[in-house]
C-alpha cells in the first residue's frame, strides 16, 4: 500500500511526538494505529528523522549540513569527551553537536520502534531500513548497540546486511570521526558474509586520510595494487590520496612536512598516469590548489598546461586557485587576466570567491579606483560582497575622499543584500540576534 505524502507526513509527526514524550511502543499504541500503514520508504523516513529530533544540541543550530563542513582532524575519544562534559570543559569537533542524554533516548525509542513494527505488524525489514538503523547507532555513538544489532540482523535469511550497507556505515563512522571503528567494520565484513569491493576500499581510505593516517591508507592501496587482486584501485582512489596529501600538508606548520606531503601528492599523480588512469578535473584542482597555496606556482602552471593537453576542461575552482595566489603575491594584473580568460573561454562565471581576493589585493595596494570598479562589476553581476569587503572598500574610499564616486544605487543594493543575508542567518541562528541595550531613564 502506497501512502499519500500528507498521510505519510502525519504518521511521521505522530510517531515523533510519541518518541519525544517517551511513550512505550506496545500493543496499546499498535491498536491505535492504522491497520498496516508501514512501507519501507515510510520506515526509512522515520528513522532518518530521529537525528534531527534527538541528536542535536543548542550548539548545532545553523551548523552546515552538507559534506563540506570541516572534517575532524583527530580520532574521537568518547571517554575523553564524557570527561570534558563532566568537568564542564568545552568539547570541540563533532562531539560538540550532540546531546548524549537526548541521543540515548532517541536510540532507545528507535530500537523499540524498529522491532515493534516487526512484532505487532509482521513488517519485514529490508537492506535500506536496516542500514538506516545501523547509521543511527553510529551517529548516536553507541558502538556496543551497533555490533549487537549487526550480529542480530546478519543471521536473517533475507540478506539485509550487504557490502553496500556496510560501506555506507563506514562512511557514516568516518564522517563522525570514528575512523578506528570504521576500520574495525571494514575488517569484520567477512563476519557479516560480505566481501569488500573498490567502493569499500575507497571509503575506508578516505576516512583514514581525513585523520592523517596515511600509513594505513597506503597499506590498503598497496594491497589493492597486488597482481591479480579482485578489486584494483580506480582514479577516485588516487584522487582521494592526492587531495589528502595536499590538504594535510597545508595544515602543518612545518616546511619540511609540507614539502614531503606535496612530493607524495605529485608522486601519486605520476603513479596514477603510469597505471593508465586519466585524471579528471577534480584531481587537477586538488593538486593545483595545493601547489598554489604552497608557493609552487611553476608546478601549478605545468599542471594547468597538461590539463589543456589532455582535453580536461578547467572550471571555476581551477581559476580561483590562480586568482587567490596572484592576489596574495600582488600580481594583480595576472589575477585579473586569469579571471577574464575564464569568462572568455566559457570555463566558468566569476563568483564572489573570485572577486573578493582581487578587491582585497587592490585595496591593500591603494588602487582604489580599480577596486571600486570591480565592486560595481560584482554588484551588476548579481553578486553581494561580504560585509567585511564592503566596509573595507568603503573605508578606503572615505580615507581618500573618493566615497562620492560610488553610486548611491550600488550602495543601496549592497546594503540590502547584506541585510537580507543577515536576516536569513538569524532565522536559523536565533542565538546570534543582537540584543538591544536599554538604558535606564
Amino acid at each position: 500500500m502506497k501512502l499519500s505524502k500528507p498521510l505519510s507526513n502525519r504518521i511521521i509527526d505522530q510517531l515523533a511526538a510519541a518518541m519525544i514524550q517517551n511513550r512505550p511502543f506496545d500493543a496499546v499504541l499498535a491498536s491505535s494505529t492504522l491497520s498496516n500503514p508501514w512501507t519501507h520508504h515510510l520506515v526509512s523516513d522515520i528513522l532518518r528523522s530521529i537525528p534531527r529530533l534527538f541528536f542535536t544540541s543548542p550548539r548545532s543550530i545553523g551548523r552546515q549540513k552538507s559534506f563540506r563542513h570541516r572534517s575532524p582532524l583527530k580520532q574521537r575519544n568518547l571517554r575523553d569527551e564524557s570527561t570534558r562534559r563532566r568537568l564542564e570543559v568545552l568539547v570541540l569537533g563533532p562531539g560538540a553537536y550532540i546531546d548524549p542524554e537526548k541521543a540515548s533516548l532517541g536510540l532507545q525509542k528507535a530500537t523499540e520502534f524498529f522491532f515493534w513494527i516487526e512484532t505487532h505488524f509482521g513488517f519485514e525489514h529490508d537492506e535500506t531500513t536496516c542500514r538506516d538503523m545501523a547509521c543511527l547507532f553510529a551517529k548516536g555513538n553507541d558502538f556496543k548497540g551497533l555490533w549487537d544489532f549487526l550480529r542480530r540482523v546478519s543471521r536473517r535469511e533475507n540478506g539485509v546486511v550487504t557490502t553496500s550497507s556496510i560501506t555506507c556505515l563506514m562512511k557514516c563512522l568516518g564522517e563522525e570521526g570514528f575512523v578506528k571503528e570504521a576500520l574495525a567494520m571494514f575488517y569484520r565484513m567477512k563476519e557479516y558474509h560480505c566481501k569488500p569491493d573498490v567502493y569499500a576500499y575507497n571509503t575506508i581510505i578516505n576516512a583514514l586520510c581525513r585523520v592523517g593516517n596515511f600509513k594505513k591508507a597506503r597499506f590498503l592501496l598497496d594491497q589493492m595494487q597486488l597482481p591479480g587482486f579482485r578489486y584494483p584501485p580506480d582514479a577516485y582512489t588516487y584522487t582521494i590520496l592526492i587531495s589528502a596529501y595536499c590538504r594535510y600538508g597545508m595544515q602543518t606548520g612545518c616546511r619540511k612536512a609540507i614539502r614531503r606531503r606535496m612530493w607524495e601528492a605529485n608522486r601519486m599523480f605520476r603513479e596514477m598516469l603510469f597505471r593508465g588512469f586519466a585524471p579528471d578535473v577534480v584531481t587537477y584542482n586538488c593538486l593545483i590548489d595545493g601547489c598554489c597555496k604552497t608557493n609552487r606556482i611553476g608546478r601549478a602552471l605545468e599542471l594547468f598546461e597538461d590539463m589543456k593537453k589532455r582535453e580536461c576542461v578547467p572550471n571555476q575552482v581551477t581559476y580561483n586557485s590562480f586568482v587567490r595566489y596572484y592576489s596574495v603575491t600582488n600580481e594583480i594584473e595576472r589575477a585579473v587576466e586569469m579571471m577574464r580568460t575564464m569568462e572568455k573561454m566559457g570555463h566558468g562565471v566569476a563568483g564572489s570567491s573570485t572577486y573578493t581576493p582581487l578587491i582585497h589585493a587592490l585595496v591593500e595596494t591603494r588602487r582604489l579606483a580599480e577596486a571600486r570598479d570591480l565592486v560595481v562589476e560584482m554588484v551588476e553581476a548579481g553578486l553581494v560582497p561580504r560585509e567585511y569587503t564592503y566596509k573595507l572598500v568603503l573605508d578606503a574610499l572615505n580615507s581618500e575622499g573618493m566615497v562620492g564616486t560610488l553610486d548611491e544605487e550600488v550602495h543601496k543594493r549592497m546594503r540590502e543584500g547584506i541585510d537580507q543575508r543577515c536576516r536569513s542567518v538569524m532565522k536559523i541562528k536565533p542565538v546570534m540576534a543582537r540584543k538591544e541595550v536599554v538604558s535606564n531613564p
